[in-house]
């Protein structure tokens, strides 16, 4: 009985954990380009009581075994790179990606991040940024005269300019990831790779299996509401019902105590 307590315990702290990823994913309902999480479970190690298939007798093997189990555990969490909803803005700087793929932005320490909120500015000094102010990659400068700009789902930018006349600056390229779960989540709606994503294979849109460019528009979160609170649900469930395990040893336990 002292056993089931720490069982008990495992679900406790593992659907805590759930709850964890639950409350994160619907605080992130409204992030451009966010995805939602998934916590995977095991199970613990098992208690060989008896053995399947060992002998009970000279011609005998018992047909089952006893093994008695230590609990459960969160092992990670897994990001679900489904398609959010494409939402449309009407802002020539706003892009999403329609399909697969990242933009890739500089950070500070001059390495490169990944992400699928396509919600870009213009700086002072007619580059094009993320919010936080990161140099979208490989980078692209707005003429002062430029009146317009275009970007086209292979990823094609091009202006128009006042007085007339067109100029092409360039092409906006995607980021590729052969497992993008094996990403790593660094905030601010940036990801890196790790060795387990494996290395970026640069495309562009619309090639190679890279989605394409869907300009005045953005891609909203793939969180959905209503799926998230029926997971808070089972997880509040789970919870309480471990509670009551608990419980029920102890209360196993005292009568135990109070009548031997």
């Amino acid at each position: 009985m002292d056993a089931s307590m720490w069982i008990a315990k495992t679900g406790l702290d593992a659907q805590q954990k759930r709850m964890s990823v639950i409350s994160n994913n619907l605080a992130n309902v409204s992030t451009n380009g966010f995805k939602r999480d998934r916590a995977l479970f095991e199970d613990l190690l098992y208690h060989n009581v008896r053995q399947a298939g060992g002998q009970t007798s000279a011609n005998e093997q018992a047909p089952t075994g006893m093994m008695l189990g230590t609990g459960t555990r969160v092992v990670g969490t897994e990001k679900l790179y489904a398609q959010g909803n494409l939402i449309s803005t009407q802002n020539a700087l706003d892009l999403a990606v329609s399909g697969e793929g990242f933009f890739q932005v500089l950070q500070p320490d001059g390495t490169i991040a990944y992400t699928r909120d396509g919600s870009f500015k213009v700086s002072a000094t007619g580059q094009i940024v993320t919010v936080n102010g990161a140099l979208l990659q490989p980078a692209l400068v707005l003429p002062p005269n430029a009146e317009s700009l275009t970007i086209g789902a292979d990823g094609t930018v091009s202006v128009a300019l006042f007085g007339g006349g067109q100029q092409a600056l360039g092409n906006i390229q995607l980021a590729r990831f052969l497992n993008p779960a094996g990403l790593q989540p660094l905030g601010g709606n940036l990801a890196k790779p790790t060795v387990a994503s494996g290395p970026p294979q640069v495309v562009q849109p619309g090639l190679n299996g890279a989605g394409k460019l869907v300009q005045g528009a953005l891609e909203a979160s793939n969180v959905n509401v209503v799926e998230e609170m029926v997971n808070m649900i089972e997880t509040q469930r789970a919870y309480e019902v471990n509670s009551k395990a608990i419980s029920a040893a102890d209360g196993m336990l005292r009568f135990l105590n109070n009548n031997l």
